[in-house]
């Protein structure tokens, strides 16, 4: 038995990105959505590890590199900083109402 909690549709916008650094190719699906506090859901498209970006976690150049398993903090400060420029910088909104 289960309870549902929800069930939404919604249209979203999506993004496919490759880029490559000195010795390594990244690709990424970003969805950009209502739902999360309107942080966007990043996917890696080769390993398939997934988080959901806000402004201050791409700020958090560890947290990158522990989310995507990143061999190094050059390489993390390195998507961290391609980052920046896909996370909207908006404010947080009540998700849910009391």
């Amino acid at each position: 038995m289960f309870e549902k909690l929800y069930d939404e549709h919604e249209s979203v916008k999506v993004r496919f990105l490759g880029l490559m650094t000195h010795d390594t190719r990244y690709d990424f699906g970003v969805i950009y959505t209502n739902m999360f506090f309107g942080k966007p859901l990043v996917v890696c498209m080769q390993t398939g590890r997934a988080t959901l970006l806000g402004p201050d976690d791409v700020e958090n150049v560890q947290h990158v590199q522990e989310i995507f398993k990143l061999g190094s903090e050059k390489e993390a400060t390195d998507l961290a900083q391609f980052f920046k420029f896909l996370v909207p910088s908006s404010s947080l909104h009540a998700e849910y109402e009391e």
